[in-house]
Parts: structure tokens; sequence; C-alpha cells
């Protein structure tokens, strides 16, 4: 694929504009929560790639309280790809907080001029996108569909987003492009925004899976991952970008549950896509009581048909959520990769493995044996900090 060149200084040069315009629109006034009404509740569901979000992102979506985007930092990524993430950070936490405040003039850095809702990235897995004020596709409160939404609700004017932003009490964000927690310390104390966090996590011999089935889809990110100055890489036959993300994920829970600062008491929470998988239905209940949302029947009904389908678990497009056998999906990677790329997975993500609860196979046979449990549960000792209790708002 041909991609222009662009010199290190102009990259840098375009960052620090970026980052002044962002900073220039944050210092901006905003708009004031009136009198009475209780100030909306900001979730940031943080994960890595093909780690269950996008599907923990449409339990968040289909809730009617919820105006849901998927990954707007994707933006700051498409836009500046000779980047390095951490580099990046700061413009993509200036891009989050700006939209947790339904100030999506922020996107005039990344998006044109003239523009529809079609311009967001993967927007219509947004219900309230599809649903009044933004657009009329599906009545307001009810379920979406993404096939049906898109040629009804493509053309419709990007200040419906900003509309229907501003009119939910739950506003959730699902992001992939933070490495660590500390970055977010700033959101976390900012007196306009009322942040919680879920930090989903996967085992990481699944995510390899997964992410080998989609590795075009990920190109563009590994190399932002890795440094390559806009290069877009593919293959990963050294599984550096496994690496990075086990490390990140380490890098995160570590200091959400090692000394952590006051102000995330309360406000931090782990999820392991493999306890969705099986019991969604009181994992989902936690999950949305610690976001103050209730479950209602129409969402029960829907979250028993997408965890309980006929299918497989193979999923070759990216961002594709359909009714699965959620359980299958958890453990598909114990049928497809080799034992020598799941030693070596393993080796490079012990420590993810140990402090997230994944027990390591030693032996092909281990590998195939599905009745071998390596999912350690979780307990008042190893994961009393993402019990209940400590997830009261």
């Amino acid at each position: 694929m041909w991609l222009p060149r662009v010199s290190s200084t102009a990259v840098t040069a375009l960052l620090l504009a970026q980052t002044g315009l962002l900073l220039f629109l944050v210092s901006q006034p905003r708009p004031q929560v009136p009198t009475g009404q209780p100030r909306p509740v900001h979730v940031l569901v943080l994960s890595s790639w093909r780690s269950g979000s996008s599907f923990v992102g449409q339990l968040f979506s289909q809730h009617p309280d919820v105006f849901y985007l998927m990954e707007p930092a994707w933006h700051v990524w498409a836009t500046l790809p000779q980047a390095s993430a951490p580099a990046l950070h700061m413009a993509v936490r200036d891009l989050v907080r700006s939209v947790f405040l339904c100030d999506l003039d922020v996107f005039d850095a990344y998006l044109p001029w003239r523009r529809n809702l079609s311009d967001l990235f993967q927007w219509a897995v947004s219900r309230a996108l599809c649903s009044p004020p933004a657009c009329s596709a599906f009545p307001r409160g009810a379920l979406s569909n993404e096939a049906v939404c898109k040629p009804l609700c493509a053309r419709q004017p990007f200040s419906g987003a900003q509309a229907a932003c501003r009119s939910y009490s739950h506003i959730v964000l699902k992001e992939v492009r933070f490495f660590n927690l500390r970055v977010l310390y700033p959101l976390l104390n900012d007196p306009a925004l009322n942040l919680r966090i879920v930090h989903l996590v996967r085992d990481p011999r699944a995510v390899l899976r997964s992410r080998e089935q989609t590795a075009k889809a990920l190109a563009r990110d590994n190399g932002i991952v890795l440094g390559t100055n806009g290069t877009w890489v593919e293959a990963d036959p050294g599984l550096r970008v496994v690496r990075e993300v086990c490390r990140s994920q380490v890098r995160i829970a570590e200091a959400a549950t090692r000394k952590p600062p006051p102000f995330l008491h309360g406000r931090y929470r782990l999820v392991r896509f493999e306890d969705v998988a099986r019991a969604p239905l009181p994992e989902i209940q936690a999950l949305y009581a610690f976001a103050g949302l209730s479950l209602t029947p129409q969402l029960e009904a829907w979250i028993a048909n997408i965890t309980h389908g006929p299918g497989p678990g193979a999923r070759h497009e990216a961002f594709k959520i359909t009714s699965r056998d959620a359980l299958n999906v958890s453990q598909a990677w114990r049928h497809a990769l080799p034992f020598a790329k799941i030693r070596r997975v393993q080796e490079l993500c012990a420590g993810a493995l140990q402090l997230l609860g994944y027990r390591p196979v030693f032996s092909e046979e281990e590998q195939r044996n599905l009745a071998l449990d390596l999912l350690v549960p979780r307990g008042p000792s190893s994961f009393s900090w993402a019990s209940s209790a400590d997830s009261r708002p």
C-alpha cells in the first residue's frame, strides 16, 4: 500500500499543532448541567484489540440510557500514523475528555469540515446514533441493528451526534489506545467528569488467535504500537505486539491494585472476558451496577441470544458482533493454535497470566483437554479489588 512520506520534523510539528488546538478547545467554557439534574456518568471501557471489547461495548451501547462511541481515538491514530503510541497519549486523552463532555468540535482536527455521522469510526454500532435526535432508524430506547442503521442514517448531519450525546445520562467510550493508567489520572481528577473505568482483559493466548485472524485490519495499529515511523506491520512472527499488549495490561492492572491513588477507589473494575462468557447475566449485572445502570428485560433477552448462538467462534471480520456461543469463543484458541506458539506466548506474557488469573499449559495434551480449567477463580485474596464491594460509585 502506498503511503506518503512525511518527515519526522513534520510529524512533530503536526503533533504540536494538534495538541495546541486540543488544549485550546479544552480551555473553552463547558456547558453546565442545569441545577437539579444529576451529573452524567462517564464510563471508559479500557481494553486492547481482540479482547472482546466490541462485545462489551455493545452491552453498553444497547442500553437505553447510554450514549456510546467505539474508539473515537481511532481518528487520532489514523491522522498521525508515523507517531508512536506514547507520543499520541496526550492527544488521545484530550479527545476522550472532550467527547465525554459532548464537545464534538474536537473532531475538527481529524475530520473533514463538511461531515456526516458516517465520518465517525464505526458509528453505526452506536444505538444512540441510530435513534433520535441523531437519526430515526429506530425508536429511542429500542435495540438497534448496524445493517439497518447504515443506509438510513449515514448522511445525517454530524451535529446530531452532539445533540444525542447531551441527551443521555451515561456516556460510554470504548478505547484500545491507552497503554498506561497514569495517563488517565488527569481525567479521574477532573471535576467536570464523573469517570469510571472498566478494564477488560482476555487470555493472551486467545488474543493471539483472534489477532491472527484479523491481521490486515490491525496492520497500521501494529506499526504505531511498535513505533515503525508509519510503516504498517501485518506479520508479527516475533509476537512483539502481543508482548507490548501484555505489558500494558500488567502496567494498568498493577497501577490499580498496588497502592492505587485514593481517587481511583470505587472507580476501577477489572473484567475478564472469560468470566462474562461463563456466566453472562450475573457478570453483566455486576458491570451495569458498577456503571449505575440496570438490566432491563429486553436487554436480558438480547444478552441471552447474543451469548448462546450457534456460531462456533471463528470470526474473520474485525468489529462484527454476531450471535455465537460465548463459551466456545473463549476456548477456541485451545484447538486452533500450535503448542509451540502457545508456549512462546506464555513466556512473553508470564506476568499477565499470573496477575490476571490464567493458568499456563505445559503440554499439547493439557492444551487440548478442555476439562482442565485454565481460569483461576476470583477470590477474596486475588481479586477483592474488583469485587462489587470495592466498585460502588
